[in-house]
C-alpha cells in the first residue's frame, strides 16, 4: 500500500479543487469542518470500519486537512517545506527530546 506524501496530498486537492487565489471559501468551510469535528469527538461518534467512514472521526479529521491544505494551496505554499522548521522550533520550545526526520 502506497502512502500518500502532503506533496501528493496538495497536488491531487489542486487538481480537483482550487480557487485560483482565494482563500476564504476554504476558510469558512475548514470552521465548519472544525465544528463537526468537535461534535464528533464530544458526542462519542464511531470509528470508521472498512466498509464505512460516514459520521466518523476519522471522515471530519480528513475534512479538516483536506481543507487546511487547500488553504496552503491558495497560498502557494509547499506544507512540506514548512512542517520540519515548525517541528524544529516546536521541539526546541518545549524541550521534547524529539527530532523530526522524515524519511
Amino acid at each position: 500500500m502506497n502512502h500518500p506524501t502532503i506533496k501528493y496530498l496538495q497536488e491531487y486537492l489542486k487538481s480537483k479543487d482550487f480557487q485560483d487565489g482565494d482563500p476564504q471559501p476554504y476558510f469558512l468551510k475548514l470552521v465548519e469542518e472544525v465544528g463537526e469535528l468537535s461534535h464528533a469527538i464530544f458526542m462519542g461518534a464511531p470509528h470508521a470500519s472498512d466498509d464505512n467512514i460516514k459520521g466518523s472521526i476519522e471522515e471530519e479529521l480528513w475534512d479538516v486537512m483536506y481543507y487546511t491544505l487547500c488553504i496552503a494551496n491558495e497560498y502557494g505554499i509547499d506544507m512540506e517545506k514548512w512542517i520540519k522548521m515548525k517541528e524544529d522550533y516546536n521541539n526546541k520550545r518545549y524541550n521534547s527530546g524529539a527530532k523530526y526526520d522524515p524519511q
